[in-house]
C-alpha cells in the first residue's frame, strides 16, 4: 500500500477542519480524519487497513455537502485517493 497516498488521504481530510464546514458534515469528516490518521501513521496488517479504509469510505458517503467550496474540493480529492487505495488493496 502506498504510504504517501495514505498520508495524502489524511491531509485532505485534515484540511477540511480548517474550513467553515457545515456542522453535520464536520462530524463525519472528523471521524474519517481520525481513522485516516491511524491508517497513515499506525502499523496494521493489510486486512485491518482495508477494513479501516472501508470505514472512511462509509463516513464520507454521509457527507452530502460541506457548505464550503474549498472543503468540497478536499473531500473530492480524498474520495479519489480512497477509491485508488481500495482498488489497489
Amino acid at each position: 500500500m502506498n504510504d504517501e497516498r495514505l498520508r495524502d488521504l489524511h491531509d485532505h481530510l485534515a484540511a477540511t477542519a480548517e474550513r467553515p464546514v457545515e456542522r453535520t458534515a464536520s462530524r463525519w469528516l472528523g471521524e474519517a480524519e481520525a481513522i485516516a490518521d491511524d491508517i497513515a501513521h499506525g502499523e496494521m496488517d493489510a486486512s485491518v487497513r482495508r477494513e479501516r479504509l472501508g470505514n472512511v469510505e462509509h463516513l464520507l458517503e454521509n457527507v452530502e455537502e460541506t457548505g464550503d467550496e474549498t472543503a468540497d474540493g478536499h473531500v473530492a480529492a480524498a474520495e479519489a485517493i480512497l477509491d485508488e487505495l481500495l482498488t489497489d488493496s
